[in-house]
């Protein structure tokens, strides 16, 4: 018994001198995704800004910081002709002055050049930094605006006087799209003294970069022109003379361009022999923002309609005006409209000028990054 006791002992001390062996579970894998690489845009004079490429238009860089108090603050605005290197991580659209789109990554190349990239291939290209007209820029651009008038006198005399204008336009790399309306009403103590209206509707269609074909359609009414309604639809070529980013300084942002083609005219008058005709139509605008992009800018826009039959047959219309940011997209304007009619109904007068000031909103869709 005793020597079984002491066996029992020996095996007791045995075990627990044993190492003990333990199955650890293994590590967790880190699954953190890795933090996106910062795109880099160094300056000519050596400053170089990390973050995030936002895109560029009209030479205008913006570079999306992660430094700032509140969401817009962070955000860098660069000149694109002040860029010596350019670093751009993830594949973005590049916009060329030969109207081609490249998508693609950028990293630096020789002085004035960057090495593009072109996705999903990855085939490097030289291009040089001053061909680069875009970046990132959105499918479709909407800019556009709408403003009013209104006066008014009670007491000796009642006068009232409104107006409506609204304009809008939808650009992408092979269409434009193009609505203009006005309405201007005005009554002497209830007793009407002004009223017309007029619309237009303009669809382009870009063959190149400049080169685009028009259809347009153009609605007017006037009380006091005895015109019940002015009807003309057109087509014909047209060519983008400027576009923003083809020239530099106070011009950068500048736009002109013209076309021409062929009308059918109708006039449908209350009292007066209604008229319709083939004619010929030329159209020319030009817009050009001053200061800050769009804190000033002056325009021109003239349309006009001459008969092919007979020589006497003129319709011209013309609007000029300036236009000023007050804050944010609120903005304030002059107007000058013109028309004339070269061989209007009998007792017509044939030119009606129209001044107005107005106050309304207008909207870029391109300058939001």
């Amino acid at each position: 018994m005793r020597r079984l006791g002491s066996l029992f002992f020996a095996l007791l001390v045995m075990a627990l001198a044993a190492p003990i062996v333990r199955a650890e579970a293994p590590a967790p894998a880190d699954t953190t995704p890795a933090a996106p690489a910062l795109d880099a845009v160094t300056l000519k004079d050596g400053t170089v800004i990390y973050g995030q490429v936002l895109g560029m238009i009209a030479d205008e860089l913006h570079i999306k910081t992660g430094f700032g108090p509140t969401a817009g603050d962070d955000i860098v605005k660069i000149m694109w002709p002040n860029v010596a290197k350019l670093v751009v991580n993830r594949p973005v659209p590049f916009s060329l002055k030969e109207g081609t789109t490249v998508v693609g990554t950028a990293q630096p190349g020789e002085p004035g050049t960057m090495i593009l990239k072109a996705a999903p291939t990855g085939t490097p290209m030289a291009i040089p930094l001053d061909t680069v007209i875009g970046m990132n820029q959105p499918a479709v651009i909407y800019t556009g605006a709408i403003q009013a008038g209104f006066s008014q006198t009670t007491g000796n005399s009642h006068l009232r006087n409104g107006s409506l204008l609204g304009e809008l336009s939808a650009r992408s790399e092979s269409l434009r799209l193009t609505i203009l309306g006005r309405y201007i009403y005005g009554d002497n103590a209830q007793n009407l003294i002004v009223r017309n209206s007029r619309g237009t509707i303009k669809l382009d269609f870009f063959l190149s970069k400049r080169l685009y074909w028009f259809a347009s359609a153009y609605f007017e009414q006037d009380t006091f022109q005895d015109l019940k309604l002015r009807t003309a639809l057109a087509t014909g070529p047209g060519y983008q003379f400027l576009d923003r980013g083809d020239l530099a300084g106070l011009f950068k942002d500048m736009t002109l361009w013209a076309e021409a083609g062929a009308a059918y005219f109708n006039e449908d008058f209350k009292l007066a022999d209604d008229k319709s005709s083939t004619r010929g139509r030329w159209a020319v605008k030009w817009n050009w923002p001053l200061w800050g992009g769009d804190q000033v800018s002056l325009y021109h826009f003239q349309e006009g309609f001459q008969s092919l039959a007979n020589s006497k047959d003129l319709y011209l219309t013309a609007d000029t005006g300036l236009r000023f940011k007050v804050w944010g997209g609120l903005v304030s304007g002059f107007q000058w409209t013109m028309r004339y009619n070269k061989n209007p109904p009998p007792g017509v007068s044939d030119t009606d000028n129209l001044y107005l000031i107005t106050l309304g909103y207008s909207f870029d869709t391109s300058r939001k990054q």
